[in-house]
């Protein structure tokens, strides 16, 4: 393999190593390189193979323990809240049965998020939600801004929520989202259905219906989870 550049050589290396580890390159039979080898591979030094080792260590993708060398983590203990692995797993395979896991996440999380939305958002969360679905009415022909809106607009609503610990996770569900609304848009067809959708989520919101808010998120998330389905028939 080429070397790293010069510039944070470590993160460059722990990008390569996690890519090549979840795309299954690297794996129990075919066992990461030891720092040593790691070190002549990309003509970088030991400290900044350790520093590599460090970061993947953190995400649970690998283990390094004394005299037992570098070891990979069961999938089952990658941490999947992490951006960075998630992006990785999405790149690397963007199965369905991924997707379908995140829409079954979203759909314990999102409705609750649109119904504390409903009850707390301030004005200015408010008009943040409809600049989103305004965002979106307006760009129904250009795919991808229409798909960054969207994104947009599920990331207020978690913002609206008021609730931290929902806000926290704006960069996993923007990283999962970034995925998800590039396959089920296309397969809904029209665009124009979609925005409607979430313009009546955003009323619901505004206009203080919690009940309704909630129904409306589950409705939006469960006919993404029904065409998953329907293609992996």
């Amino acid at each position: 393999m080429a070397p790293l550049r010069k510039t944070s050589l470590s993160m460059q290396l722990a990008d390569e190593l996690g890519k090549a580890i979840i795309s299954g390159h690297y794996n129990s039979a075919h066992a990461l390189p030891t720092e040593a080898k790691l070190c002549e591979q990309y003509n970088i030094s030991r400290t900044a193979v350790r520093e590599a080792v460090k970061m993947l260590a953190a995400k649970g993708i690998i283990s390094s323990r004394p005299r037992q060398g570098i070891r990979i983590e069961d999938a089952d203990n990658w941490n999947l809240y992490d951006p960075q692995v998630l992006t990785w797993m999405l790149d690397s395979n963007p199965s369905l049965s991924i997707l379908k896991e995140f829409l079954e996440m979203r759909l314990a999380i999102e409705p609750q998020a649109a119904a504390l939305a409903a009850q707390r958002a301030d004005s200015e969360s408010i008009a943040k939600i409809e600049h989103a679905w305004k965002n979106m009415a307006a760009s129904v022909d250009c795919d991808s801004n229409f798909h960054r809106y969207d994104i947009d607009f599920h990331l207020e609503l978690l913002n609206a929520s008021g609730n931290r610990f929902l806000r926290q996770l704006r960069d996993f569900t923007s990283t999962a989202l970034n995925v998800s609304v590039r396959y089920t848009t296309p397969i809904k067809g029209d665009t124009h259905m979609v925005v409607e959708a979430h313009k009546n989520l955003f009323l619901a919101v505004a206009n203080g219906e919690v009940d309704k808010a909630r129904a409306l998120s589950v409705s939006m998330i469960e006919e993404a989870i029904a065409l998953i389905e329907q293609v992996n028939r």
